[in-house]
């Protein structure tokens, strides 16, 4: 499938290695991968992600997913459902910060094999929603007919990934209809990164 992959697309897929290693996470989630897309320069993502989101558009989704990932990846969404059920989760976090100090719900959920994978050397491999996001991509690319799947591709299908990677470029008005605008098919010739 990687052969596919234009050099922009398997940029960010190693960067989303990187931040995997790095947050000590066991697998690459697609937070990984959006984190990832963010730091491209020159490519149609990146692109599309100047033309669509507000000055302060990529600092905007990394303070959003830093949130998220406070919130022990809760969505606003889960965490709305809670509230209805009398749930505080702003209040359970403080608690549970209080005691065990900054940023406890953010790790820990995969115990210590984010350890034996840093110590081995080894990569984490893809979780579910980092292998959804990898297949829609591929999806889109096929659909517009385009040989390689290129980053914007990866962000075409981040939009419209439920959770907090598409919750947090929703909020920072990238959406599906957006980049498919500004990126429509066919029209790579004359952009960078391919």
């Amino acid at each position: 499938m990687f052969e596919r992959f234009t050099k922009d697309a398997r940029a960010v897929v190693e960067g989303a290695f990187d931040y995997a290693r790095e947050g000590r996470a066991g697998t690459v989630g697609a937070e990984h991968l959006l984190l990832a897309l963010l730091d491209r320069e020159g490519s149609r993502a990146s692109f599309a992600l100047s033309a669509l989101g507000p000055a302060g558009c990529r600092d905007g989704v990394r303070r959003a997913l830093r949130e998220t990932e406070r919130r022990a990846g809760l969505t606003r969404a889960e965490a709305d459902a809670l509230a209805g059920l009398g749930i505080d989760v702003g209040e359970v976090v403080a608690r549970v910060e209080e005691a065990h100090g900054a940023g406890a719900m953010s790790g820990g959920a995969d115990g210590d094999r984010a350890g034996v994978l840093r110590r081995s050397g080894r990569r984490p491999g893809f979780g579910r929603d980092a292998k959804g996001v990898l297949k829609s991509a591929l999806r889109v690319a096929v659909a517009r007919r385009e040989r390689h799947l290129g980053d914007e591709h990866l962000l075409l299908a981040l939009t419209v990934l439920p959770g907090t990677a598409g919750e947090a470029l929703a909020d920072s008005g990238v959406t599906f209809e957006g980049v498919t605008r500004v990126c429509p098919p066919g029209h790579s010739a004359g952009l960078p990164g391919r």
